[in-house]
């Protein structure tokens, strides 16, 4: 093989390589970030204790719960803000979190369902808050609060896929779940090969290092524009920090898979660059020095 095809063939598998890394990331995260339920819980359990997320909550709840109270309108006010605090309080509370998980794994399950299942409806995929209403009940029931018993357990739903948004996103994670697994041992494959090939394997490690960084950037850009694009899109009676809180926990791992990666790019950047200023040096200090020219003797006049 000549050295033109080469270099050409080693380019043309390391650019794979650099491109196919974040998409592999991407990939791994939502095979094995997301759809396993575990990973899920672990990832969603810290949203308990959020501030905005909380609040969130307490206001779905109490809306809920005042849709079946049926109170003279003078009172209505002071009855919203008394469940509300109610509520509100409750969120501190261990039964809280506990039915926040309780309700957590129902939504993921009812989103994996409606993601695997090509045969389901494009209804929307919706969360039930009733959980959280009865176990706020039975704490406010124990804790012996006048008329806590007669709290109605309201069935308020939360929808967490839009039906116009189910069939393009039940495609793309069908797409992911296939390339989560191959797509990375893919871009292993290429960098290596691409490497092997090459007339000057420094470089091409070189290259690898920075193209691999750059993807891991775009990847982190990517995540970023995410983000916007879907607190843009919410409805306008969904809180855009809760959202924002919920988004950052289930990218959590992402970010930082793609910081890993964008640091362990230029770190095989920069040894690579090293190495090669070395050999140099060290190439250059082996060369004999050049012998001067004899001068021809002068004649004395």
């Amino acid at each position: 093989m000549s050295r033109g095809v080469r270099s050409v063939l080693s380019a043309v598998l390391v650019g794979l390589a650099c491109l196919l890394a974040p998409l592999g990331v991407l990939a791994g995260w939502a095979k094995y970030g997301i759809e396993d339920a575990d990973r899920y819980a672990a990832s969603t359990a810290p949203l308990a204790s959020d501030t905005e997320v909380r609040d969130a909550i307490a206001g779905a709840v109490t809306d809920g719960i005042m849709r079946d109270v049926h109170v003279s309108p003078p009172l209505r006010g002071s009855m919203h803000a008394f469940v509300h605090d109610a509520v509100r309080s409750f969120t501190d509370t261990q039964a809280f979190r506990a039915a926040w998980d309780t309700a957590n794994l129902s939504a993921h399950d009812a989103v994996m369902r409606a993601l695997h299942d090509d045969d389901r409806g494009d209804g929307p995929v919706t969360l039930d808050l009733a959980p959280v209403t009865e176990r706020m009940k039975q704490q406010l029931v124990d804790e012996h609060l006048p008329f806590a018993g007669r709290i109605p357990v309201a069935h308020t739903e939360i929808t967490l896929l839009q039906s116009q948004d189910l069939k393009k996103l039940r495609k793309g994670f069908h797409v992911l779940e296939v390339a989560g697994f191959w797509l990375p041992v893919a871009a292993v494959v290429f960098a290596v090969t691409g490497i092997l090939v090459a007339v000057c394997r420094r470089r091409a490690v070189l290259a690898t290092g920075l193209g691999t960084a750059l993807g891991a950037a775009l990847l982190g850009v990517a995540i970023a524009v995410g983000r916007r694009m879907t607190l843009a899109d919410l409805p306008p009676d969904v809180s855009h920090p809760a959202a924002g809180a919920v988004y950052d926990a289930l990218t959590e791992t992402l970010r930082l898979v793609s910081w890993l990666l964008f640091g362990l790019g230029l770190l095989v950047a920069l040894a690579a660059w090293l190495t090669g200023r070395y050999v140099r040096r060290r190439r250059a200090s082996e060369e004999p020095a050049p012998v001067p020219a004899e001068r021809p003797s002068q004649v004395q006049a």
